[in-house]
């Protein structure tokens, strides 16, 4: 990786980024020649290197990184690549246990490590001997929200001024509940800047604001309140995607949404074999989505723990759940249809196999506490708790109403979303069990008369460009005080 320090280039990465072997001639000239396309975008000589930073380093911001490490860091003089993460989080002793056995069972990780003489110290976590910490792991490619992952090794940076003040690009990979803060930080280093940069923002959450009037805020529009970048050079990026899986050569594709100026080239840099990133213009109703299916794969995991994983009840609750997701959409767009493709295949894969869905099931489970909070070990922040209190907060304003398809009336949008009501009284009231949310999906009106539904698109819901607004909602109390990364 260009000016990081680390001395090896890790081939194309093939089975967890470990493999030595280099990439076919072919694919390294196809790598140089999309790397060379975008630096000659930035206006980039030579040896000045196009600077790529990842703040937040969480399982899908890691991975983000270390498939640019995997592709792009044997171009040492062209590109820098590193990624910021918050010092000091001690890697706890089950987990350290749990590392040790990873690798061991990873011949080539193993090796890695003996060469670089970083064995020693996982030894010592193992036996409560040494104190392990999160940046510390990651360096050597292990990432705390998915240790049976190993990356390739990485720069990791823990001052965030040093690593953003000259960046050409930042991913942001942070939770949605910490955009607002650490990109107000980001905002003061780059007052002296006289070009902004490009910021890919791999955020899934929202937040409302409720003047002039009630409106949806997202992760980009927050980045640009916060750090006065050009909406132009602020992007996001989202799709169907498991982190672990994508890093493993698994077949995966995304859209990376935003200004055309950016979003074509940025799209061509990011693309792999396996990773296939198309480009869409419509950056906040993308965002919006990728919120939405976060807050219902909390109660698909709810559901499925309930009812002892019964195909049949998670059928009927996949079914009303997205009818209330197409319904929001559409209260959202203008012209929906095309983004209910991407809708229903990021919420398929999350009620899968996400961090959200986990959490709703262990909380059926009496496994963990709503008391506990939205941060837990090994999976990292659950966003679709926040999102939850955003979407209903928005959507039960006495300003906003819409004509209920079977009883002809004038009702709030929320009376029409039962599971989102269930899992608000669940999860911010607390004043519902969790079983309410079984009686959030056994609806007696039909489904398909949200799906149908028509003219309910209300424009203000999306702020407008040039309108600054703050929101009045803060993260529920349940949300981590620290910057989880």
């Amino acid at each position: 990786m260009g000016g990081t320090g680390n001395s090896s280039y890790v081939g194309n990465g093939h089975g967890n980024g470990t493999q030595s072997e280099e990439k076919p001639a072919t694919e390294v000239h196809k790598d140089e020649a999309r790397l060379q396309e975008l630096r000659v975008l930035f206006g980039k000589a030579d040896g000045d290197p196009l600077r790529v930073v990842g703040v937040g380093a969480g399982a899908w911001g890691s991975v983000f990184l270390a498939m640019l490490q995997d592709t792009y860091g044997g171009f040492r003089d062209a590109i820098q690549l590193r990624l910021w993460r918050r010092g000091g989080k001690i890697v706890d002793r089950q987990t350290a246990e749990h590392l040790f056995e990873v690798i061991n069972s990873r011949e080539e990780v193993l090796r890695r490590l003996i060469r670089k003489c970083a064995y020693l110290k996982y030894v010592e976590g193992r036996l409560g001997e040494r104190t392990l910490y999160a940046d510390e792991i990651l360096r050597d490619g292990f990432c705390v929200n998915m240790i049976d992952t190993p990356l390739c090794p990485l720069k990791v940076v823990t001052n965030l001024q040093e690593a953003v003040w000259d960046a050409d690009i930042v991913v942001a990979g942070l939770p949605s509940t910490e955009i607002r803060r650490v990109f107000k930080d980001i905002g003061r280093y780059w007052r002296e800047r006289r070009t902004m940069p490009i910021i890919i923002s791999l955020a899934k959450g929202v937040e409302t604001a409720l003047d002039p009037h009630p409106h949806i805020l997202t992760p980009t529009q927050m980045i640009v309140d916060m750090t006065g970048v050009p909406s132009e050079n602020v992007l996001y990026l989202g799709g169907p995607n498991i982190a672990s899986e994508v890093y493993n050569k698994e077949y995966a594709n995304a859209r990376i949404c935003g200004s055309e100026k950016w979003r074509n080239p940025l799209a061509k840099f990011l693309r792999q074999p396996h990773f296939i990133v198309w480009d869409n213009p419509d950056i906040v109703t993308h965002e919006v989505m990728g919120g939405l299916k976060n807050v219902y794969a909390i109660g698909a995991g709810m559901v499925g723990a309930l009812t002892n994983e019964s195909a049949t009840s998670k059928a009927v609750y996949f079914s009303h759940s997205t009818s209330e997701m197409t319904y929001i959409t559409r209260l959202l767009a203008e012209n929906p249809g095309p983004l209910a493709g991407p809708l229903l295949a990021d919420t398929y894969v999350t009620l899968l196999k996400g961090r959200n869905a986990w959490y709703g099931g262990k909380l059926a489970r009496g496994e963990i506490t709503i008391e506990m909070g939205d941060t837990f070990s090994g999976k990292g922040t659950i966003q679709g708790i926040s999102a939850v209190e955003a979407f209903y907060e928005l959507l039960r304003q006495p300003s906003l109403s819409v004509i209920h398809p079977e009883l002809g009336k004038p009702v709030r949008p929320v009376e029409l979303c039962p599971i989102l009501r269930a899992l608000y009284k669940i999860l911010i009231q607390k004043t519902a069990p969790i079983t309410a949310i079984v009686e959030g999906y056994m609806s007696e009106y039909d489904p398909r008369h949200l799906v149908e539904l028509e003219h309910a698109f209300i424009p203000q819901l999306l702020r407008r460009e040039g309108v600054e607004m703050q929101p009045k909602l803060s993260p529920p109390n349940g949300s981590s005080s620290s910057i989880p990364v």
